[in-house]
């Protein structure tokens, strides 16, 4: 549960009155997993345990600003934006793009979700610990604490507390021993989106092992913005990776099992399963549906492999291991071999696979993972080649696709909380904060910083008007956090790319309301046509932990312009472009794109 917002006398008196409780109950017994007891406990009688929760996560507020405190964290917000001014000064907008907005968010941002409603799915965990220097997280925590927590931003009521939403997760008894009920613990699960655009997500932390794999499956609708849950899944997951197929259903792999960290499970998954329609329809609503096992099965040695969906119709699963590269079959349900990735060992580190004009993608960039490598390394036609390096290598980042068609890469760390000054130091190496922009031949080149370092558990995402929202890594934001006590544990930074800062944008005015099918024609309408020299999908970002298997750029054919519309045709097939909504963005000469407007694929 959030701590809630007040403003400082009221918090100062919560946290006075929280103390007073505390003097007044008998201590706390120490023990090995957290439990309702001690001070909580005798609040709860007193004033409710949703309140006394609050008043739990109040103290430890005040624990955190002792060994960490409020004046060092202004301190170092205070650095970086200087920093981040000095680094930018040499940066023009036109030709680099420039980060504008920076603000406060209620929640790290663990998950990232683009909703087809124009808001954002953000969800992560409730943090046990205020210090960066320790472990924020209840990795290890068995019972209540281990609870999960989701929010939505609404950019068009601006960036203070009034544009976020509470959406909750349901609250679930975890099968940890402890039969404490909580909102469920669905961070480091693994997400992708359905047709109706709705967003599943499936695994999460039951706690304990140094982290073990729930069997949680839920829904988030972004219709309603309400969670649904549907049936456990065969086997337990914490840190899975999900793709949406041709067919419009997600497979789910790896992530470890119930039995803790170091036991990624081989068991290969669909949803929903074949017994059971996939959801297209708005009203269409996933509820208390079962997943269903494959026949093959995906042994990778490490989680969160990265999974896409390309032309062929085929899933590509390309593990963090070298030797781990298969190609899974979703209709014969068997896996086959990959050639070996020119690369050793990767940690977290982004792909992406790469547009190819009007088709879907057919080969995939992969490239972070490994700070000692800068070269990215390309699988096309069953064959891997290594392309152009990068500035330096760096893990943790997230690699994104824009809509004229090239990268940009942003976040990164030197390993798993280390920014180069060591682990859980929150002091960063600057050229980690760099975004890195690749053009459409394949030249990268440095770009201006951003504001906080972001690695491990940072995200990112293009957004329907054509910015990048940048958030995520709960160390970095609390050891910059401007007010520890006022309940917004996150942060957001925009940035506004390149082509925003070329000359007017294309107008997009209308776009068919209803589903297309593939391979057909239609028309939008725009004041400016003799403005528009092409027409782009982009599909909308869900990503985690560097992974983001739901990114895909398609060109689409113009068939002529009549007055003010302008004639276009959808890709060829469902494996081109899989059933979903996706945003249209129409391009000038420039590659300037218009703000996108969303159209649905897939008819039934």
């Amino acid at each position: 549960m959030s701590r809630p917002h007040r403003s400082a006398a009221v918090s100062a008196w919560v946290i006075a009155s929280a103390l007073a409780l505390t003097a007044m109950s008998p201590a706390p017994q120490p023990r090995p997993v957290e439990r309702t007891e001690g001070a909580e406990t005798a609040e709860a009688a007193v004033i409710g345990e949703d309140h006394a929760r609050a008043h739990a996560r109040l103290r430890e507020a005040a624990k955190g600003t002792q060994g960490y405190p409020q004046t060092k964290r202004t301190a170092s917000l205070t650095a970086l934006r200087e920093s981040q001014a000095k680094a930018n000064a040499r940066f023009t907008a036109a030709e680099f793009g420039r980060f504008t907005q920076f603000f406060p968010s209620p929640d790290f941002g663990v998950h990232l979700a683009q909703l087809p409603t124009g808001k954002v799915l953000l969800f992560s965990f409730e943090r046990t610990e205020e210090n960066p220097t320790k472990e924020t997280g209840p990795t290890n925590t068995v019972g209540r604490t281990n609870a999960g927590r989701a929010y939505l931003w609404d950019p068009a009521k601006g960036t203070g507390a009034q544009a976020f939403k509470k959406v909750a997760p349901p609250v679930v008894l975890m099968p940890d021993g402890s039969h404490a009920p909580r909102p469920a613990p669905f961070f480091c699960a693994g997400h992708a989106y359905l047709p109706n655009g709705m967003v599943g997500v499936f695994g999460g932390n039951v706690g304990g092992k140094g982290g073990s794999g729930a069997k949680l499956s839920f829904v988030f609708d972004p219709w309603t913005e309400i969670w649904y849950r549907n049936r456990d899944m065969s086997v337990g997951r914490w840190y899975p990776s999900v793709v949406t197929g041709a067919d419009g259903r997600q497979i789910i792999m790896s992530g470890q099992s119930e039995r803790g960290t170091g036991t990624p499970t081989p068991v290969v998954e669909r949803f929903p399963a074949l017994r059971h329609p996939v959801p297209r329809r708005a009203f269409d609503i996933p509820l208390d549906l079962a997943s269903q096992r494959l026949r093959s099965d995906a042994p990778f040695r490490n989680d969160y492999p990265h999974l896409f969906s390309l032309r062929d119709g085929m899933i590509y699963g390309l593990g963090r291991d070298a030797d781990q590269q298969w190609l899974f079959d979703p209709v014969r349900e068997v896996r086959t071999d990959l050639p070996r990735r020119p690369a050793d060992f990767r940690g977290y580190g982004s792909a992406v696979p790469l547009p190819a004009g009007f088709r879907g993608p057919d080969s995939v960039l992969v490239l972070g993972g490994d700070p000692r490598d800068p070269h990215t390394y390309r699988l096309s036609g069953g064959r891997w080649t290594i392309e152009e390096p990068r500035a330096f290598g760096r893990t943790q980042d997230d690699t994104l696709i824009l809509p004229d068609g090239t990268l940009l890469t942003v976040n990164g760390a030197l390993d798993t909380r280390d920014y180069g000054n060591g682990p859980f130091n929150p002091k960063a190496d600057l050229k980690y904060r760099q975004i890195e922009l690749r053009d459409a031949r394949g030249h990268w080149k440095l770009g201006p910083a951003q504001r906080l370092p972001r690695g491990y558990h940072s995200n990112a995402l293009i957004m329907p008007d054509g910015r990048m929202m940048v958030t995520g890594d709960e160390l970095q934001q609390i050891a910059n956090d401007p007010d520890m006590r006022d309940g917004m544990d996150g942060s957001i930074e925009l940035y506004e790319p390149a082509y925003l800062h070329r000359g007017p944008r294309p107008a997009l005015d209308r776009v068919p309301a209803g589903e297309l099918g593939h391979d057909t024609a239609f028309e939008v309408s725009s004041s400016t046509p003799k403005d528009v020299a092409r027409a782009v999908l982009l599909a909308p970002t869900t990503v985690t932990h560097s992974v983001n298997t739901s990114q895909r750029h398609l060109e689409l054919r113009r068939t002529g312009v009549r007055g003010t519309a302008i004639g276009l045709r959808t890709p060829p097939t469902a494996a081109d472009a899989p059933p979903g909504y996706y945003m249209l963005f129409l391009l000038n000469a420039k590659g300037v794109p218009s703000s996108a407007k969303w159209v649905k694929l897939g008819i039934r």
